[in-house]
């Protein structure tokens, strides 16, 4: 097995899916994209390093040479991570007034908020709920 194989799948085996996130999760990005652009990324992106952005640069740069599934794939695959890291960034803006409410001094670092929020089991609304689930923390 060639070692961007087999990255991607250490990384897709490592951590849970989350099941109520509606965007899909990183390793199932980078699953997706071992899967079907592992044997076009070990030709034409040998020596970038796994970062999503470089990585869709270097298959850009040589779509002459990728496989069309892999270019269906990888298309579908940085979109997902690219939802999912807005997802990210959306939950402190979606749960302002839980972090401003119950989690008080805890909302200057903003990981100690967001675990605030996170062990909170009642009194969030639901569009803080929903951005919960979309960045796949529940």
């Amino acid at each position: 097995m060639n070692p961007t194989r087999s990255i991607v799948l250490i990384f897709a085996l490592a951590a849970p899916l989350p099941a109520l996130a509606e965007t899909t999760s990183f390793e199932a990005a980078a699953a997706l994209l071992g899967a079907s652009c592992g044997t076009d990324i070990d030709t034409n992106c040998r020596g970038v390093n796994l970062d999503a952005s470089r990585l869709k640069d270097c298959l850009a740069r040589n779509q002459d040479s990728v496989s069309p599934q892999c270019k269906v794939d990888s298309a579908k695959a940085f979109d997902a991570i690219q939802k999912r890291v807005a997802a990210h960034a959306a939950v402190p803006r979606m749960c302002e007034r839980e972090i401003k409410k119950s989690c008080g001094a805890a909302s200057n670092p903003p990981l100690s908020a967001l675990e605030c929020v996170l062990s909170m089991t009642q009194g969030v609304s639901a569009k803080c709920s929903h951005a919960i689930a979309e960045a796949g923390y529940r």
